[in-house]
């Protein structure tokens, strides 16, 4: 194998490459406070322990074989060798120096992904793998034992995620001499994971709802967000995190991280008003939900084609994605599927428009379409059918692996482990049920006016002010 290549690496593209990684990084609990916010006060803890247990999970297999699997020397254009680089070996420590500094030798080689560290892609690349398994867990909030979670995330991190993110990610010749088969042979477009991160783990999250089943009362029982200034929260910190997960695919610090910047944030603000649009006519008034909702479809929408659209192409992608997931979260409803928090609607469809409208709207002009091989711009540019059906079948073979390996990992987990809290432990609420705590511990409240304390040692109801607003809620409603 003649990967790593070793040199010396660009000190911007590595500076570029690490705040990145951050950034993306970042997105992770900004999922977590979007998802918290957006369940009620009893199932506050459990979501945020889906997003946060996934950091874990994922970054231990990611070094042990993960990382080989989606960027080793392919096997097939299906997936890596997981051999090559198990456990980061010949990346970091002492295997990765090239050269003897005792024999005045003062700057050694050590090795690189393009013109970057090897160790800082494989950072890189590792927070998009944390990200969407966390990204799953919104459509199985309530009601999924944490420890079915933790093995799943496990299981279709390797099952699912490395050999996609290997067709999708891997380029020959960049981290190893041969890579995956949508990348390389079909030349679908995906610049940072329309189809690997958000079509994967939307149609995940459906497959997993599917057989999880629905919560207790929906759809009569009305599930109100219990706090939409989190969600709106965790909304800017994924807005923001974005960043580095679309501008830093560009892997480098060039002109296509600056137009990738750009587009990003023209399609997520055009998505934003047309969500907004959406909900002023079909219910007469705009929300503030309904704004977070649509600042992540538009981030979706142009993940895939972020670096093959002009201005013109944001704007199309924004509006579209805007106003399609707007339309599609309602979905659920009308075939009796209960995805808790519009996993599906949001992250599946909002990932095939953006990757279906590439074959529609790549601009000759771009960073991913000029002087580029094997693709072609967009059918409104003169460039034919061709690049949508590289779209279309790249998309959908995502999709229909992702569905069906998911389905029978979760049969499996749901016949071995148990995948659902019992009925009890779902009425009582997940968070106590699983985890043993509350997220807000109200005491009582001693004294008058302004000198009232909250006693430390007062008695507290194990399910809080907040809690029994929600049943008087559901009570409303049944």
């Amino acid at each position: 194998m003649a990967f790593p290549q070793l040199g010396q690496p660009d000190t911007g593209d590595t500076a570029w490459m690490l705040a990145s990684s951050a950034l993306v990084l970042l997105m992770t609990p900004g999922l977590a406070f979007f998802y918290g916010g957006m369940v009620r006060t009893r199932s506050v803890l459990n979501m945020i322990m889906m997003s946060i247990s996934s950091m874990g999970v994922v970054t231990v297999l990611w070094v042990l074989y993960g990382y080989s699997m989606s960027f080793g020397d392919s096997k097939g254009g299906v997936v890596g060798n997981p051999g090559d680089y198990w456990g980061l070996k010949g990346l970091i420590g002492g295997n990765a120096v090239k050269g003897d500094p005792t024999k005045g030798v003062t700057q050694v080689d050590i090795p690189l992904a393009g013109t970057m560290p090897a160790t800082v892609f494989v950072a890189f690349q590792l927070m998009f793998a944390i990200i969407t398994v966390a990204l799953i867990s919104g459509a199985v909030a309530d009601r999924m034992k944490f420890t079915a979670w933790v093995v799943f995330a496990g299981l279709w991190a390797t099952l699912v995620y490395f050999p996609v993110a290997h067709w999708v990610f891997a380029a020959d010749g960049f981290a190893s001499e041969h890579g995956g088969w949508i990348n390389n042979k079909l030349h679908a477009i995906d610049f940072a994971g329309g189809t690997a991160v958000h079509i994967n783990s939307g149609v995940a999250g459906l497959a997993l709802a599917l057989v999880l089943g629905k919560r207790k009362g929906w759809p009569t029982t009305l599930f109100r967000p219990h706090n939409v200034p989190f969600v709106m929260l965790g909304a800017g910190l994924l807005w923001f995190g974005w960043f580095g997960f679309n501008a830093g695919s560009a892997t480098s610090s060039n002109g296509s991280a600056g137009s990738t910047f750009m587009t990003t944030t023209i399609a997520t603000a055009t998505a934003m008003l047309a969500w907004l649009l959406v909900e002023r006519i079909r219910d007469g008034k705009p929300t503030t939900l309904g704004a977070a909702s649509g600042i992540v479809a538009g981030l979706v929408a142009i993940t895939p084609s972020c670096s093959s659209v002009n201005v013109l192409g944001a704007l199309v992608i924004g509006a579209a994605g805007g106003a399609i997931c707007a339309l599609a979260v309602g979905l659920k409803f009308r075939f009796g599927f209960d995805d808790s928090l519009d996993v599906v609607g949001v992250h599946m469809i909002g990932g095939l428009t953006g990757t279906l409208l590439v074959g529609l709207v790549a601009a000759p002009e771009s960073t991913a379409i000029n002087g580029v091989s094997g693709v072609s711009k967009g059918l409104f540019y003169g460039g034919g059918w061709s690049q949508l059906e590289r779209q279309a079948v790249g998309a959908f073979s995502v999709l229909f692996y992702s569905f069906t390996v998911t389905l029978i990992l979760a049969f499996i987990l749901k016949f071995t482990i148990g995948l659902r809290v019992s009925p009890e432990e779902e009425a009582a609420g997940i968070d106590e049920s699983e985890h043993a705590e509350s997220s807000y511990d109200f005491g009582t409240v001693t004294g008058t006016g302004t000198g009232s304390i909250l006693s430390s040692r007062a008695p507290v109801d194990d399910r809080n002010g907040m809690d029994r607003a929600d049943e008087k809620v559901e009570a409303e409603q049944s």
